[in-house]
């Protein structure tokens, strides 16, 4: 067993594909990858470059692409979030696509557009075409969330919220940690 473990510590690296060319090479580190220091050169101007265009687009969004990329990951938090769990509305679980559905919309109460109680899993059928089943939804949501915050939601109606474009930017990282955990 010693053998077999001196003879693996002596045995040459497997060969790599280059990050930058794409050609194998064999390297001489096990965290080397690139081929040549003309290959590193090229591939961290490249990251550079990615690195810069990103915060250039960054930089050039509106409050309301914040907004609206904000909105993707929290849906897709919910989604997650109720995944096993079948339509607030009527109880389905043999729809393909599930929508995050809002109790209180987003035209309406702005304020509650990422509260974690107003949304859940809502199929098509309920969030599209029954305009969210609401009779359905508030008794479901009572039972879900309990009276007190579900009257804790309805006191929150008449609420503003204003988010700066740092705090959008934090709910986005956040919600994205939230969605990492949840795939764990």
């Amino acid at each position: 067993m010693a053998k077999n473990i001196i003879k693996s510590l002596f045995n040459s690296p497997k060969l790599k594909e280059c990050r930058n060319c794409k050609e194998d090479f064999q390297p001489y580190k096990t965290t080397q990858i690139v081929c040549c220091s003309t290959c590193a050169t090229e591939y961290a101007r490249l990251k550079v470059w990615k690195d810069e265009r990103k915060l250039m687009i960054d930089s050039s969004r509106t409050r309301t692409e914040w907004l609206n990329l904000l909105q993707v990951v929290f849906n897709t938090f919910i989604r997650e979030r109720d995944k096993d769990l079948p339509c607030i509305s009527c109880g389905t679980t043999n729809n393909i696509q599930y929508h995050a559905g809002h109790y209180f919309s987003v035209g309406s109460c702005p304020a509650l557009r990422f509260n974690e109680d107003n949304v859940h899993k809502q199929c098509v059928q309920c969030n599209n075409f029954l305009h969210g089943n609401l009779v359905e939804y508030d008794r479901a949501l009572k039972v879900k969330l309990g009276l007190t915050k579900y009257a804790d939601l309805y006191a929150l109606k008449g609420s503003i919220l204003k988010l700066t474009g740092l705090e959008i930017k934090e709910l986005i990282n956040v919600y994205k940690k939230k969605i990492k955990e949840l795939k764990k």
